[in-house]
């Protein structure tokens, strides 16, 4: 009878989850209402843990709780740190959760809510749940090895070389996009702006406190510092208002670019404890509190959804970035769905952390669920908003004209009505000089956040207020990555260099902290500088770039996996892992020739460099403007190099493993598993890490 109950109430989701997809795939009526998006994510993501993660754990892995894992054979207390499921669930999301579940649905929303809402659901499910799950078992058998260690180890040495490469190139990328997302939400606003900084000196405080003052007094800091983050989410209406403040903190993208640089090399050099882990440590605070209000604004107001299943730029005209649904859509919406980046998280510190295999089905598979929802709720904030306000905001001068009467009747002729009043009210009541030609998808958000928020507390009243608070949540939630992951890239820059030079690669070493700190800020910086720059915002050429080499990165991640896999003789299971391979492949190769030789300057980036060559030429470019029309025909001719090698690496890989795969399959090659040898554990089955504090 029980058996029975249980079969019935999965039964029932998975009923009320197809109806809720049938809803949101079907209906042309009426806008529909987004509890519709809430449903259907929910009841896919209980059947795909319960039933898909199952199968994956039991028979592709064969998890095994008997296995001592590399927290209980290498504990060292400072690395290698046997931590409870619930507390390294909340560190691993934390540590992947960045900028693409809110910014990478944001944008691909100008192509109607169903393709993205389709793409984060299922590609969660079946590909980026999947890659998250199967990297963390494999560096739990690996004693916590990194992706590139692994690939050097299981494909082979070339292949690992080539790994190591590229995943250091795809984060250069990946930190200027970043950098230029937060750009893009803080020019021309001093609110924001002013709110953002202040989190920087109380975050040094908190360290300073926690160090000095009362050492091991985390509420005490807690409280504090969460305190005076929500005092200057006030205090910056204050600054905005007064004539002399405002016009401090008023600052151009190109020197907001410049902050963030500095701030970048900062977070990279200091001592983590005075920055870095304080100001993450206020972060998971934000983020956390945020999110989950953001699904209860979403379920209390049941806003519509107005922006319509498909628009007209499916067809690659889009104004906030050129290309068709596919691969566009595919690569826009990049954390969402399925994120390389995890990858380097799953073979970093969470195997390191983890108390028993089983756990990696919860963790692995279950975080990055959770990620994809926060993406399904980002699409319903940006769609929720009328289309027109939407193309607006994201929508550069370049395509619709100077703000104003201009733009407006430029949005309203593609079917989406506009009045340049609305947008002069709305930036009013958001405590916002301008809205128009925000690109980047945040100020966007924000917009859709804070209009759930005041509708649930406050009203028009509190807009500005809630909107200045989704943006201090967008940009803390985005730096977090960025501190983190130039961190990250100067541990890279060190190893390679200490393969030249032995002292560069000590991490202890001051000069050669500094000097690798400089050298990975550079290469970001110098991206989200032409980011900046860019007469298309940026956001056109960078995301696209970003989506690319973040899937590229994924595609390394499941050739490693289905190496292993094929290694570990279940070659009946390898579809699991070589499907979303074989998608992904497809995806990012068509979308980087399609950016390289696409002959529409909007989309390709050689064609782009050929229509400036050819504007200078005729003496269309003003004199004034020639040196920097020059500086991005550079530019674009870089982002094809980029692009085109980057997918030459992945390439080079690909064909490593399917000659390894061969030997394996024709046993021309005796397959060998990299694995650390079976060791019983010793812990009890009840064991939950209280021993070491983590309770």
């Amino acid at each position: 009878m029980k058996r029975l109950f249980v079969i019935v109430v999965w039964l029932g989701v998975a009923l009320l989850g197809a109806g809720a997809f049938a809803k949101i795939a079907f209906d042309r009526g009426e806008p529909l209402n987004a509890t519709w998006f809430v449903a259907a994510a929910v009841c896919c993501y209980l059947v795909a843990y319960r039933l898909y993660s199952a199968f994956v754990a039991a028979k592709v892995l064969a998890l095994d709780d008997t296995r001592a894992t590399p927290s209980e054979r290498h504990d060292d207390g400072r690395d290698f740190v046997p931590t409870n499921k619930w507390v390294l669930f909340g560190h691993h999301f934390a540590a992947i959760a960045g900028p693409g579940p809110l910014v990478g649905p944001t944008l691909a929303a100008q192509f109607g809510y169903l393709p993205g809402t389709l793409w984060l659901i299922a590609g969660a499910a079946f590909a980026g749940c999947v890659q998250d799950f199967v990297i963390l078992f494999c560096s739990i058998r690996r004693d916590g090895k990194s992706l590139g260690q692994m690939a050097r180890e299981e494909v082979s040495e070339r292949g690992g070389f080539i790994a190591q490469l590229a995943v250091l190139a795809i984060m250069t990328i990946l930190l200027a996009v970043i950098g230029l997302v937060v750009v893009n939400a803080l020019k021309s606003s001093p609110w924001a702006t002013f709110t953002l900084a202040m989190t920087i000196p109380i975050a040094l405080l908190l360290g300073l406190y926690l160090r000095f003052v009362r050492p091991g007094r985390v509420l005490e800091a807690s409280v504090m510092g969460v305190a005076l983050v929500l005092f200057v989410v006030v205090a910056g209406q204050w600054v905005a208002d007064s004539p002399s403040w405002s016009r401090l903190f008023t600052l151009s993208g190109v020197a907001l670019a410049f902050a963030i640089i500095a701030y970048g090399f900062a977070a990279s050099a200091l001592p983590v404890w005075l920055l870095l882990a304080p100001r993450d440590y206020l972060s998971a605070f934000i983020k956390a509190g945020a999110i989950f209000s953001l699904a209860a604004g979403i379920l209390i107001v049941r806003p519509q959804v107005l922006m319509p299943p498909l628009t007209r730029f499916i067809d690659g005209t889009g104004p906030v970035f050129a290309g068709k649904i596919f691969p566009f859509c595919f690569i826009t919406i990049a954390c969402g769905a399925i994120s390389g980046f995890h990858s380097l998280i799953s073979s970093g510190t969470t195997p390191k952390m983890i108390l028993r295999e089983s756990h990696a089905r919860f963790i692995g598979y279950g975080a990055m669920l959770l990620e994809s929802f926060v993406g399904v709720m980002a699409m319903v904030a940006a769609c929720a908003m009328p289309p027109g306000v939407y193309f607006a905001i994201n929508s550069p001068p370049s395509i619709v004209g100077n703000a104003g009467d201009t733009a407006a009747a430029t949005i309203s002729n593609w079917g989406y009505p506009l009045q340049a009043q609305t947008m002069t009210d709305l930036a009013h009541k958001v405590g916002e000089i301008t809205l128009w030609n925000r690109a980047g998808g945040a100020p966007s958000l924000a917009v859709g956040m804070a209009q759930i928020f005041s509708s649930t507390i406050g009203g028009e009243r509190l807009l500005s207020i809630w909107y200045h608070f989704a943006i201090m949540f967008e940009a803390l939630f985005i730096l977090t990555v960025l501190d983190a992951g130039t961190r990250v890239g100067r541990f890279m820059v060190q190893d390679l260099g200490g393969r030249v030079w032995r002292p560069f690669g000590r991490t202890g070493w001051m000069p050669g902290v500094l000097l690798s700190s400089a050298i990975i800020v550079a290469l970001w910086g110098y991206f989200l500088y032409q980011g900046v720059v860019d007469p298309l915002g940026g956001i056109n050429s960078l995301w696209p770039l970003f989506g690319i080499s973040n899937q590229l990165l994924a595609a390394v991640a499941l050739v490693v996996a289905t190496t292993i896999l094929m290694k570990m003789g279940r070659i009946r299971w390898i579809w699991v892992t070589l499907l979303p391979t074989a998608w992904l492949v497809t995806i990012t190769m068509t979308a980087s020739y399609q950016k390289i030789f696409d002959a529409n300057p909007r989309i390709g980036f050689l064609a782009y460099a050929k229509a400036l060559t050819a504007q200078i030429a005729a003496g269309k470019i003003p004199a004034e403007k020639i040196a920097e029309t020059q500086r991005l025909v550079f530019n674009q001719r870089l982002d094809a190099a980029v692009t085109g090698v980057l997918a030459f690496m992945i390439l080079v890989l690909i064909v490593e493993a399917l000659a390894h795969w061969y030997s394996i399959l024709s046993r021309r090659k005796e397959p060998v598993l990299h694995e650390s040898p079976y060791i019983a554990t010793r812990w009890a089955a009840d064991y939950s890490g209280t021993a070491h504090g983590d309770d």
